[in-house]
């Protein structure tokens, strides 16, 4: 019988006596849109500290172009926009989130406009576009496709302005702290003063997501996963790990990095065409480039297959340079970076790992399954998406679900009285990790294998080979003590991996982003959560 992975409740060996130690009302982990909104909501009536592993602008928020989606327009309403999130999930969301979700969007834009967030106008109206699986044209954006760095920028300025929060920049979250089932804060490296504990009366995990863990991602550097791997140490319920969103359309230039190309250039017009200049999306699905973003993912690789190319292009020349320009300034200066003329030529466009649906299995306060500890944003799962995200759902679910959170963790606040000492918390001595120990070639491998095996086809024997070298890699680097965020990440990044992979294997059909090779089709007994934690795996 094969030895069962050893699971270590803490990366690092330490003592809850021996450290320094942080006191504040909330912790928010995460300075995304989701921490952002949580923390801010939190602050008018609790003190919080919110602590980012990189700078507070380095997050998949700032990243993200396309815009936030709400039902404002004319001839809209939140009746429509549920029943279009509902068909994009794939008949597994929760009704009562995505009800949630749809009649607070538009309370929700106009309190991110309060918050100094600038959405475009057309004639002194708010402009609307249209993205796939919208039946119409409900998505705000600003800067033309840069509305994630706006919404980032407006929020940490009212972050650094309220004088409720503190800002801790640089700082590893290395695994939250807990003692009988219930969390009190979290153990936390900083670049200045190296490991000491946050004590909190109500934690908010809000770290992003893990699209790292893929070759092949439109996501930053910081996006490996931590929140899920610490919840899951922690003893958290996880929830529809196996589902993760692939953009059809990343930039594919040999040497690049796979940046985004917006789903709402197509919105506005542009078309995918294979190598011989023919549209070819119409013979995958009657929406052609405006079908659900699984459908043009797994159109574009058939495509590739057909003509054994790397990529597929977009063309989006029947636009006119002056509105390219306006309209999606970032994507017009990145092709101008390559000598790409995006009015005189097409694009080549590649799918690329970008958005993972499942996370922390959270209710719709943003509880999760471990007393005082919150999620919301990518790392959370709240039953939304289903089985596949619509665009532009994910910064406004990170907006909805992120105050509900910061409003539920300080009203819990109110009532408490400072948590109990922690004498009994540590993390036991492990094996050093020594120094021919090569974590860049792991973590390469790992990405690497996890986009071929695990990414937007998958078949059950693959999966299997797959989860028996993850876990030969977890056996390798699990059981080794790190002093540095560089080894934390890659166990972080290892656990994910093999979590997303066990939940593949299990789930024996296709669905939404979930797509099986061996098990094609859906299947109505399928319709149902893989939820996963240490004590194992159930379906609800």
């Amino acid at each position: 019988m094969e030895k069962p992975l050893r699971l270590r409740r803490y990366l690092v060996h330490f003592s809850s006596h021996n450290l320094p130690q942080i006191f504040t009302d909330v912790l928010v982990i995460g300075s995304g849109i989701a921490g952002l909104s949580a923390a801010l909501e939190a602050a008018d009536s609790a003190s919080v500290l919110l602590v980012t592993k990189k700078g507070p602008n380095d997050s998949c928020t700032n990243d993200a172009q396309g815009g936030i989606a709400a039902a404002i327009g004319r001839g809209d309403s939140p009746q429509a926009h549920y029943e279009d999130t509902f068909a994009a999930g794939c008949g597994i969301c929760d009704s009562e989130a995505v009800r949630i979700l749809t009649e607070e969007a538009g309370e929700q834009v106009e309190k991110l406009m309060e918050l100094g967030v600038g959405f475009d106008r057309d004639e002194g109206s708010l402009s609307l576009t249209r993205e796939g699986g919208h039946g119409r044209a409900r998505i705000l954006h600003a800067n033309g496709d840069a509305t994630g760095g706006a919404i980032q920028r407006a929020l940490v300025q009212r972050a650094r302005e309220h004088d409720n929060i503190a800002v801790h920049q640089h700082s590893f979250a290395i695994d939250l702290l807990t003692l009988d089932g219930t969390c009190y804060g979290v153990l936390l490296w900083s670049e200045q003063q190296g490991l000491m504990m946050v004590r909190s009366k109500q934690t908010i995990l809000a770290s992003g997501g893990c699209g790292r863990i893929y070759r092949e991602t439109t996501n930053p550097a910081v996006a490996t996963g931590d929140g899920i791997a610490m919840a899951f140490r922690a003893g958290a319920r996880l929830q529809d790990l196996e589902f993760f969103q692939f953009h059809p359309t990343s930039l594919y230039v040999a040497g690049a990095a796979r940046a985004l190309i917006s789903e709402s250039l197509r919105g506005e017009g542009a078309v995918l065409i294979n190598r011989k200049g023919e549209r070819f999306m119409t013979n995958y699905h009657p929406d052609g480039e405006l079908a659900p973003r699984d459908m043009v993912s797994r159109g574009i690789v058939q495509e590739m297959k057909k003509s054994d190319d790397t990529y597929v292009m977009l063309d989006a020349t029947a636009l006119p340079r002056s509105y390219l320009e306006s309209r999606f300034p970032t994507i017009t200066r990145l092709c101008d970076e390559f000598e790409i003329d995006v009015s005189g030529e097409p694009i080549p466009v590649h799918p690329a790992a970008h958005y993972h649906v499942g996370g922390v299995r959270t209710a719709l306060n943003g509880r999760t399954s471990i007393a005082n500890l919150l999620a919301c944003g990518e790392v959370a799962c709240t039953g939304v998406h289903g089985a596949n995200r619509l665009g532009s759902n994910s910064l406004l679910e990170s907006v909805v679900f992120g105050r509900r959170a910061g409003a539920e963790a300080a009203h819990a606040c109110a009532g408490m009285e400072d948590s109990p000492p922690l004498h009994s918390i540590q993390g036991l001595p492990q094996e050093p990790a020594y120094g021919n120990l090569n974590l860049t070639d792991v973590e390469n491998s790992l990405r690497s294998l996890m986009w071929r095996n695990v990414g937007i086809e998958r078949k059950g024997d693959i999966l299997d080979e797959s989860l028996d070298m993850i876990t030969f890699w977890c056996r390798y680097v699990m059981d080794k003590e790190f002093n540095n965020p560089g080894g934390w990440q890659l166990q972080n990044m290892l656990a994910v991996g093999r979590l997303i992979t066990m939940s593949a294997r299990q789930r024996e059909e296709s669905r939404g982003v979930h797509f099986r090779t061996d098990f094609p089709e859906p299947r109505d007994e399928w319709k149902r959560h893989v939820v996963m934690s240490q004590s194992g795996e159930e379906w609800l």
